[in-house]
């Protein structure tokens, strides 16, 4: 019952991860681009609820979709001022902006709001759920069901005429530019809905452990999670981070009391590695195959 306990709260918190690597599958998919500063994105958008929840005073069903408006008004201007002017150029240089973008948020971040973790309160209990004999956090059930209703809203938009579009850039930038697809509108479609994930992330994740640097840590789980399910499946992160946090949570439950901790951050780095290492384009991920 303890190990089984240990699976369904890492398999709900694993989903929560999946939320980061949603954002980073949502950009890559339809720009092929790794964004390194999802992690970021989402500890900015936490900051930015607290600005109006605790700043302007509003209640927080207000606070958070302004703020996930301004976090996809944000991701839009990212995309317009920082990366456009990329276009064209190879892939490492778009790869090292986003660092630099995850560097410079993080930074800004910590100037204004300082380094001591703020409490982000949105309504739920404390208390945990009993499923018969088995306790379960409300917290990461809530985020659970958050992340699985945005994979079913995002499976749906990529069957539209705008999800094709963004499909279609993804594969071929020149191609979709010759038939008259307004790439650049596409590419920062892309970075606002990921920013809107971000935001719910954060939110999420900042009603469980605080608001502050600590969140843009999250990219680590996210980029792992978006690596093991293939980094243009939204469905492999989701059964991706599923994964991860029951391996996390099991083996976390059963040689943290031996080793004293630390087995959560050593699982993730050993499936990201095995990952690249057995099977690079995840496990659902198209393998592509250039013919020369």
């Amino acid at each position: 019952m303890y190990l089984l306990e240990l699976g369904i709260n890492g398999a709900m918190s694993g989903l929560m991860y999946s939320l980061v690597a949603m954002g980073i599958v949502l950009i890559y998919k339809s720009s092929s681009v790794p964004n390194l500063a999802q992690g970021a994105l989402t500890m900015v958008g936490a900051y930015v609820v607290l600005a109006f929840a605790n700043g302007a005073g509003l209640p927080m069903w207000a606070a958070i979709p302004l703020a996930m408006l301004t976090m996809m008004g944000m991701g839009m201007g990212i995309e317009r001022v920082a990366l456009r002017r990329l276009a064209g150029r190879p892939i490492v240089m778009i790869l090292m902006m986003t660092l630099g973008l995850d560097i410079f948020l993080r930074a800004v971040t910590l100037v204004i709001g300082g380094g001591t973790a703020r409490p982000l309160d949105i309504g739920i209990s404390n208390d945990p759920l009993f499923l018969g004999p088995l306790l379960l956090n409300r917290a990461y059930a809530v985020g659970a069901v958050v992340a699985l209703g945005l994979f079913t809203v995002f499976v749906f938009f990529f069957r539209t005429r705008r999800g094709v579009v963004l499909r279609a850039i993804a594969d071929d930038y020149m191609a979709s530019w010759s038939v008259g697809i307004s790439v650049e509108r596409g590419v920062a479609l892309s970075w606002a809905l990921s920013s809107l994930v971000a935001t719910t992330a954060g939110v999420l994740w900042g009603s469980i452990q605080g608001v502050d640097q600590s969140l843009s840590l999250l990219l680590l789980k996210g980029i792992t999670v978006a690596v093991l399910g293939g980094m243009d499946s939204l469905g492999g992160a989701i059964l991706a981070g599923i994964a991860l946090g029951v391996i996390e949570a099991v083996a976390a439950g059963i040689l943290d009391p031996m080793l004293g901790g630390g087995t959560r951050e050593l699982v993730v780095a050993l499936v990201l590695i095995l990952t690249i290492m057995i099977r690079p384009h995840g496990l659902f991920g198209r393998h592509h195959i250039e013919r020369l």
